[in-house]
């Protein structure tokens, strides 16, 4: 009876996999060998929070599947081969992967093979590239696409793993290193079980007021399964199988929110160089400063004088995760206040993130840059103290993550400079004029529109 190989990457689980199902179905009464290939290349650009999220779920799938994980390090067009040869394997499996490395990997590894490399679902509800309009050509705004990618539709779950499934064993695995120095970050539970359990709680608690409270920093209003989304660790169809029997403003936010991850997903499915390039090419002539080192580092370390940004760059920090609604003003706040180019934010987050999704993250600086998927974002220039005032208001968010700010009552915290003894805590300066800043960069978009 042949082996398979199951070649993990961003579906470190067993239930609702297509890939595993298929690698049981090949192996039709064989063993199924899960493998793991921790590829340099991926690990150089993630930071300590991500790298050890990765290791503890894998830790977890390990232990799921009763100690058959087979970890091997390298690059993969040379070690999936040299597995398949020890194990004598008929094909490997795997879940189709729709970014630009990842598809340029595979394509290494079908030619590096002499048994077929089988694509079997993907890390999204709907494979990108799948929903086109009419004419065959992608969707380029967020609104129209979400139409048709209700309207398309999505498989239901996979399920449970297959009846009978019986693991490889007989091929050496390596150890997984040690978690890196994690320097003082606390990361929530990790691996499949945490993931569902994460999602039960925030459905059965938080998601009828989820279309209110997300926007809060302040509040646990959010599902916080970005992390456990990013690695696989739950899919998409099951929360859209879930949210299917679930009526009101939250589910159908909720919705929403996966769908702009599938849209984002898309658009780099067929724009690939819009990872590290501009999508919208003519905003690549924005005149930007060269980056101010000091001014720079104020903003990572959240030191920029502006409690709102400095609350969230903190948070990432000491988390490797921010709230959506302060990822957008923090972004804002690099590019439209100290204009610097959006490509050096987008790697910061995707170095901390503990989410760090290539897709989500660079699609969303450029769309904060101006140079996105959205119409006219030009404009959008978020005042960090408005945003505050607004989303925070009662300083709650600023004061849990800027202690030199506690002292100042409710909305004080967001405007220290009105307060007699705003500086006591030894908070520093704004070391920018938001109003300046805003009008210089509303005269650069300008000059770019001509």
């Amino acid at each position: 009876m042949p082996d398979t190989v199951l070649w993990l990457r961003r579906d470190l689980r067993l239930h609702d996999h297509p890939a595993l199902h298929a690698a049981a179905q090949a192996a039709d009464g064989g063993r199924v060998l899960p493998l793991f290939v921790l590829d340099p290349t991926l690990l150089r650009a993630a930071g300590a929070p991500r790298r050890a999220w990765l290791l503890r779920s894998l830790r977890s799938l390990d232990a799921d599947t009763g100690g058959a994980l087979v970890v091997r390090h390298g690059d993969p067009s040379q070690v999936v081969p040299q597995v398949v040869r020890e194990l004598g394997a008929s094909s490997v499996h795997v879940s189709a992967d729709g970014g630009p490395y990842g598809r340029r990997r595979d394509d290494d590894v079908t030619g590096a093979l002499d048994v077929p490399l089988v694509r079997t679902g993907t890390p999204y509800a709907v494979g990108p590239g799948s929903v086109t309009k009419a004419d065959g050509t992608p969707y380029q705004v967020f609104t129209p696409f979400s139409r048709a990618w209700h309207e398309h539709g999505w498989p239901a779950p996979a399920g449970p793993p297959p009846t009978g499934l019986r693991w490889a064993r007989t091929v050496p695995s390596e150890e997984l290193p040690d978690d890196p120095d994690l320097a003082g970050v606390q990361l929530p539970a990790v691996g499949e079980h945490a993931a569902h359990e994460r999602w039960a709680a925030f459905r059965d608690e938080g998601l009828a007021d989820y279309a209110s409270a997300r926007d809060r920093p302040d509040l646990s209003g959010t599902s916080r399964l970005s992390a456990h989304l990013k690695y696989g660790e739950i899919h998409p169809r099951t929360l859209l199988a879930d949210l299917s029997r679930r009526r009101g403003g939250g589910a159908a936010t909720f919705r929403s929110e996966l769908a702009w991850r599938e849209f984002y997903a898309d658009v780099l499915w067929h724009h690939p160089r819009s990872a590290r390039e501009y999508l919208r090419p003519g905003y690549a002539a924005m005149a930007y400063d060269r980056p101010d080192q000091e001014a720079v580092d104020a903003w990572r370390e959240g030191r920029t004088g502006f409690p709102l940004v400095d609350a969230g760059m903190r948070q990432l920090l000491a988390t490797g995760w921010m709230h959506n609604r302060v990822r957008m003003v923090t972004a804002s706040f690099l590019v439209k206040d100290l204009h610097v180019e959006w490509q050096h934010g987008a790697r910061h987050f995707l170095r901390w993130l503990c989410d760090g999704d290539l897709a989500s993250n660079n699609h969303g600086w450029q769309w904060v840059a101006g140079s996105g998927t959205d119409a006219a974002p030009y404009f959008r220039v978020f005042n960090p103290v408005a945003q505050g005032l607004r989303f925070d208001p009662d300083g709650e968010y600023v004061r849990q993550w800027v202690p030199e700010l506690a002292h100042l009552p409710g909305a004080a915290a967001h405007e220290p400079w009105k307060a007699d003894d705003g500086y006591t805590g030894g908070y520093p300066q704004r070391i920018v004029d938001h109003g300046e800043e805003r009008a210089e960069a509303l005269r650069r978009y300008a000059d770019v529109r001509g």
